[in-house]
């Protein structure tokens, strides 16, 4: 059982002395859910979890009747495609046209074909489709469809390969069969039909989940599996090394400017819409599978991504032996490293996850030292934040440092006011470090830490 000493009474009286006191903090299909619950079909990714997460994401937002151009422009912006150097030339569309940067763009990438390009066209079934497996990839997968294939598939629909080119039919095919076209669409799909809206938002959806680039979780609350989920999320977790970003935050903390601070690795990013999105930091396994299912018994689904973490502290030499996995610095004190993690939760709507504080400040918020109906390993200053504004939570700062040849970053939380300090003593440290403070928001045990008070 990993103890933090974050929350050890040697770590408080660090606190006090400290000037300072920073810490921080693919997609899978869900099983189905305990009897005693609502249905997971209320969860489940659709059309408008889609449409929020491109405008929210993107600022992308396809309403009503769509344009073609208005759908290449918007697989352009999710996918951040960007015209090379390769020549483009199309027979409706000038260089100086508003559209010619992003239909170039899908030109080079074998996305559209041309010459034509048709901006103004109303968006078809058809042409959404055949734009949609081009965006995500399968292209090649699709022309693999021999004719039998196709017809056997396209029967499902009612539709007759002879209504579409081969390619486009193969295109549909491949739809059908990877589920690029949801089988919602099956029973009344007609190709030269108006594309809706609901369709082209699910396209988008699609085209943003096969190319890696939607929301990341291991399951949700309500799975049946979920623990196990966890647990080997946890097996498989192990701590970060970031030697260049390292060097800058160790001797930061060498010098006292920060106390602590965690790695995280972009790839574990959830990538949930901060609206609905919570983080949950903790580092004790049996906490996280009874944190969960506490929120199963409070009736509180949620996606739920496990985000392992390395956190690094100093630990002063008289208070005894630091243990494994430190370095010692000249002072003789050591730096620490542990293993933690980043429960990242996406709640359906923006009353669960407001909900969920009081959930934790009933069930897993210490308050005295034998205290009882509290979950296991729960903290007196438990770490909880949002990165949009939720009432009665306290907003501390990020002082984001990042590396662009990595996927590492480094998280060391302080209180606003002393964040141009800190920001200055990387600086100083490093000119060319990247730091990108911002603000979010915590809740009020650890924002109390931070000002070094107990509770």
């Amino acid at each position: 059982m990993t103890h933090s000493p974050r929350f050890s009474p040697k770590w408080l009286t660090a606190v006090a002395l400290s000037a300072t006191l920073m810490f921080s903090s693919t997609a899978a299909f869900a099983a189905e859910p305990v009897a005693i619950h609502a249905s997971q079909q209320a969860y489940a990714e659709g059309p408008s979890q889609y449409q929020q997460f491109l405008q929210s994401k993107y600022d992308v937002s396809l309403q009503g009747t769509v344009t073609k151009g208005q759908f290449i422009a918007a697989v352009a912006d999710i996918l951040s495609l960007t015209p090379s150097g390769e020549e483009a030339v199309f027979s409706d569309l000038t260089s100086t046209h508003p559209l010619f940067a992003d239909a170039a763009a899908l030109y080079q990438q074998g996305i559209l074909s041309g010459p034509a390009i048709q901006a103004n066209q109303t968006l078809t079934n058809s042409v959404a489709v055949s734009i949609a497996i081009r965006a995500a990839g399968l292209k090649e997968l699709a022309y693999s469809y021999p004719d039998a294939k196709v017809n056997q598939v396209l029967a499902k629909l009612g539709v007759k390969s002879g209504e579409l080119s081969k390619n486009m039919a193969q295109e549909l095919a491949a739809a059908v069969d990877t589920g690029l076209l949801p089988a919602t669409w099956h029973a009344n799909y007609k190709p030269h039909h108006t594309a809706s809206e609901s369709l082209v938002n699910s396209l988008l959806g699609q085209v943003l989940i096969n190319k890696g680039l939607y929301k990341q979780y291991i399951g949700y609350v309500y799975d049946q599996d979920i623990a196990a989920k966890l647990q080997t999320a946890n097996k498989t977790a192990d701590l970060f090394e970031a030697p260049k970003l390292q060097a800058l935050v160790n001797e930061a903390l060498e010098q006292e400017l920060v106390t602590g601070y965690n790695i995280k690795d972009s790839r574990y990013d959830a990538n949930f819409i901060p609206e609905l999105t919570l983080t949950y930091g903790h580092s004790n396994l049996k906490h996280a599978i009874q944190l969960v299912g506490l929120l199963k018994s409070e009736h509180l689904n949620a996606k739920v991504q496990y985000e392992p973490k390395t956190s690094a502290f100093l630990h002063l030499a008289e208070w005894g032996d630091p243990g494994p996995n430190v370095i010692q610095i000249e002072n003789g004190n050591y730096i620490a490293f542990s293993l933690e993690y980043d429960l990242v939760f996406e709640f359906d709507n923006a009353a669960d996850k407001a909900a969920f504080q009081d959930v934790i400040l009933t069930y897993a918020k210490k308050n005295a030292a034998d205290q009882q109906g509290l979950i296991h390993g729960s903290w007196w200053q438990p770490l909880y934040f949002s990165e949009t504004e939720l009432a009665d939570y306290e907003v501390i700062t990020n002082n984001l440092i990042t590396d662009p040849d990595s996927t590492y970053s480094v998280h060391p939380f302080s209180l606003n006011e002393d964040s141009e300090r800190v920001v200055e003593g990387f600086k100083a440290i490093d000119p060319e470090a990247i730091i990108t403070p911002y603000q979010f928001w915590v809740d009020k045990p650890f924002f109390n830490y931070l000002h070094g008070e107990s509770l």
